[in-house]
């Protein structure tokens, strides 16, 4: 039995005295408390520098890649494709000579193509008056790759028409072109090229002697054949059939060309030919109406332009 008196009780029994049955719990310092660790990351609503860099980086380039494809400027190319020549030199005359305007904007897209005869009569800068296809060959003669700037400078000249850039394709490129694709199919509305009207299914070497023919035709017949062609190989590369080829024909194409055109114009020209598509293309030649023949004293035939007429055609398709 405990004793009664209280200094006796705690005389007898000191742990008992101010000595609590559950200590109180140590002070907590809260500049130690971590955040409760959980299945889910516990994420700031703030943005880092970082972040906010890489979304200021993707906001400008999708600016301007916004106004590149839809806001563009015109472009204006030259094409032309020069005969057999030997490798490792251009010295050939342009028997085809195209000029080209593309503007792929979405509200009135278009693609514009004038095809010059190669005979027509005109004056050469430091060569005189000549065949206009023989520009690039004397220019060639006297300095190795200065046949495209060559015959820029006569179109400037003669057509008031000032054009940046050039595509110049080999004949034999053009045929591994076609080849590439597997061939091209063409549908004809009438008889062309010794072809009925109809279909046919042509390879790089007939692809190639259709755009030649000299056979029953003029270099009129053969201006309209070649956009006849391009205006093919266009729809048949559109063709998913053939877009498993597509690759090996970018290969024959780039093998088969130089141009001065830099890799930032290409998406613009290639906007322009989708949005328009292959019969959207508005294809023209210098017509008869427009050249006259004549022979000069050397006996060559050639054409004699009437300019007020041509130049009133140029306006028309390069002037706006």
């Amino acid at each position: 039995m405990y004793p009664q008196d209280p200094s006796q009780q705690s005389a007898q029994y000191p742990e008992r005295i101010n000595t609590p049955r559950y200590p109180s719990p140590a002070p907590v310092r809260r500049d130690r408390i971590r955040p409760r660790k959980s299945g889910r990351p516990v994420r700031s609503s703030r943005l880092s520098s970082g972040r906010i860099l890489l979304l200021l980086s993707l906001a400008a380039f999708g600016f301007i890649g916004f106004v590149y494809l839809f806001f563009p400027l015109r472009t204006r190319l030259l094409i032309l494709g020069i005969d057999y020549t030997d490798p490792g030199n251009a010295l050939a005359r342009s028997d085809t000579i195209i000029l080209a305007t593309f503007n792929p904007n979405p509200v009135r897209p278009y693609v514009r193509m004038l095809s010059i005869p190669r005979d027509l009569w005109v004056s050469i800068p430091g060569l005189g008056e000549n065949r206009i296809n023989t520009a690039h060959y004397y220019a060639e003669g006297n300095l190795p790759g200065s046949g495209p700037q060559a015959l820029l400078q006569t179109i400037a000249l003669n057509f008031g028409v000032e054009i940046p850039y050039y595509l110049r394709i080999r004949f034999e490129g053009f045929r591994e072109v076609v080849n590439a694709l597997g061939g091209v199919n063409i549908e004809l509305a009438e008889p062309t090229a010794g072809y009925p009207a109809g279909k046919h299914h042509l390879t790089g070497r007939k692809a190639l002697a259709f755009v030649r023919n000299r056979t029953d035709a003029d270099d009129f017949f053969r201006m309209e054949n070649s956009q006849l062609m391009m205006r093919a190989l266009f729809k048949n590369i559109l063709n998913p059939l053939k877009w498993p080829r597509l690759p090996a024909v970018a290969k024959a194409f780039f093998a088969a060309i130089d141009t001065n055109a830099p890799v930032w114009i290409w998406p613009r020209l290639a906007a322009a030919l989708l949005r328009v598509g292959p019969g959207g293309i508005q294809s023209h030649i210098i017509p008869r109406q427009m050249a006259t023949p004549f022979t000069t004293d050397q006996g060559a035939a050639v054409l004699i332009p009437d300019w007020p007429l041509i130049h009133l055609l140029t306006q028309q398709l390069f002037g706006n």
